[in-house]
């Protein structure tokens, strides 16, 4: 039996600050990997321009090149449309029914739990874990692990603005994933 973390987004870009979230994970609550699920189209988050789930499977897939733990996950990409966990996490489960599934979430998002479809089945199928940063306002839950966890400035939508101003985005992403955007121009014109 394996302790799987989940960590959902749109990854766009993918970016230092998702790899340490998935490295404390690893060791925060003992998981030996963690699945980075791109969602196709989040069900919270309308933004238009999404860059297409191909590229941003392939810029994760890039991230975690050197990380033997960490691995992408297309299931929400291959089921198109909406991603709901609990579509994803029933169907992981079925899968693979001896594994015991962790979900990554911010801390920002545990006061939103209470509006997840399907939030009571998915608490019984998942244990939730969230990184608190320092100051976070996020309701303690008895069925949340919360984890402290040191505050990054990095975001993927400061990065694409970044590379919109022609700015660098060196050592907010990982090398790989800097070619990737600069060798299929995926935010525009970009320099470095």
């Amino acid at each position: 039996m394996k302790r799987i973390g989940l960590f959902g987004g749109t990854f766009d870009p993918p970016h230092l600050g998702h790899l340490l979230i998935a490295q404390e994970a690893l060791t925060a609550v003992k998981l030996d990997e963690v699945w980075f699920v791109p969602v196709s189209t989040p069900p919270h988050k309308e933004r238009a321009g999404l860059t297409s789930g191909k590229d941003r499977y392939d810029m994760v897939k890039a991230a975690l090149v050197q990380e033997e733990r960490f691995r992408v996950c297309d299931i929400e990409l291959i089921r198109k449309g909406k991603s709901y966990t609990i579509d994803t996490v029933r169907e992981l489960k079925q899968t693979y029914p001896d594994d015991e599934f962790f979900f990554l979430i911010g801390g920002d998002m545990v006061n939103m739990l209470p509006e997840w479809r399907g939030i009571d089945e998915l608490k019984q199928l998942v244990t939730f874990v969230a990184f608190n940063r320092p100051g976070a306002s996020a309701k303690s839950q008895p069925d949340v692990h919360f984890v402290p966890f040191v505050e990054v400035n990095i975001s993927s939508s400061l990065i694409r603005e970044r590379l919109a101003k022609g700015k660098p985005i060196r050592y907010f992403v990982t090398p790989a994933v800097e070619q990737l955007i600069e060798e299929r121009n995926l935010y525009g014109d970009n320099n470095e």
